[in-house]
């Protein structure tokens, strides 16, 4: 049975004709985007505006309307923004207040504030947590605020350096005998933490930095036997870690130093059989005081729409499978069950 439509009204002000039209979109393309998305029906007159739909979603979509003009005041929507502004805490979320907005992270490119109130949650335990978890899907933003932080806390002179690590298993394809010193090898693996650096400081300063040794490439497995003091140290991928590497990894951590832990554990890229040392640790620490936890789901993915829906459509197809799976395994272990079958 469907809710009953209920219809609001309100006025956003002041009205400027040209922010009204950056709201918009090009032919109401952002309008058009959040009707969509929220199931309701937005008509407007100038800067009267009418939503018909769900009282729940009529009010989410009135939040976001209004904060979205505010936004207008300095910055050119496009859909990408409309998309991420959708994406910031869910359905359940928009139609509440929005969360702090107060977290800031510094970078010499400007400030970056997390979207939505689990990358809030994020960000706020790595600042006040020595060690983090960062545990989900591709797209949630894990990394590029770990960096953002390590970034942040350089900027800050809280650190000395950043540490960037990464286990160099393959994705499944063979990548063979790769050229280069240390850092050419293992540089592909890396690309994505580069890629979020050149973004927060630019190419000649990361250039700079990594000569100075201030950030430095670490592959996991030349971890062993150091002790990291005043370092911010991000390990990405850490669902390819084995137990063993990563007990080895946390126990390098010194005075002053933090760690963020980043990785999926529904891409694991180990050998058959070999157990991740993301999910392992998963279960030792998670009642250990002073190691924060945030669990990101698809709902918090920021990128494309359609990878939001391709998550979740995983994350179904695997639920079928394993209730599948249990009810075979049920049916083996009722002698009943097969002498009912024969």
């Amino acid at each position: 049975m469907n809710a009953p439509s209920d219809l609001r009204r309100f006025i956003l002000e002041p009205f400027e004709a040209q922010r009204f039209a950056n709201l918009s979109g090009q032919l109401d393309a952002h309008l058009r985007l959040i009707e969509q998305r929220l199931g309701i029906e937005i008509r407007n007159r100038g800067n009267q505006f009418e939503l018909v739909g769900d009282a729940a979603r009529a009010q989410a979509a009135e939040n976001l309307l209004r904060r979205l003009y505010r936004e207008t005041e300095a910055t050119e929507l496009t859909p990408d923004m409309v998309h991420l502004f959708l994406q910031e805490s869910g359905m359940e979320e928009l139609a509440a207040p929005q969360t702090d907005a107060s977290i800031g992270l510094r970078t010499r490119k400007g400030m970056i504030r997390p979207r939505g109130a689990n990358q809030q949650r994020y960000v706020r335990s790595i600042l006040d947590h020595d060690i983090n978890f960062g545990i989900g899907p591709a797209g949630t933003g894990k990394t590029y605020l770990a960096v953002a932080c390590a970034v942040d806390a350089l900027e800050r002179e809280q650190i000395r350096r950043i540490l960037l690590v990464r286990p160099a298993v393959e994705a499944g394809e063979k990548l063979g005998f790769l050229p280069g010193d240390l850092s050419q090898k293992i540089d592909p693996y890396l690309r994505p933490l580069y890629d979020a650096l050149y973004e927060m400081l630019g190419f000649e300063t990361v250039a700079k930095l990594i000569e100075k040794q201030v950030i430095e490439v670490a592959p996991l497995a030349y971890m062993r036997g150091r002790t990291l003091n005043n370092s911010f140290i991000i390990l990405d991928e850490s669902q390819n870690t084995t137990l063993e590497q990563m007990k080895m990894f946390l126990t390098r951590i010194g005075f002053g130093s933090t760690a963020v832990i980043t990785g999926d554990i529904t891409q694991v890229d180990l050998p058959r059989g070999t157990r991740s040392g993301l999910t392992h640790v998963i279960e030792v620490l998670r009642d250990v005081p002073g190691i924060g936890f945030t669990h990101f789901q698809s709902k918090d993915v920021v990128r494309h729409p359609l990878v939001q829906r391709i998550v979740e459509a995983y994350d179904r197809f695997e639920s079928r499978q394993a209730e599948d799976k249990a009810r075979a395994k049920a049916a083996d272990n009722d002698p009943g069950a097969r002498a009912d079958d024969a």
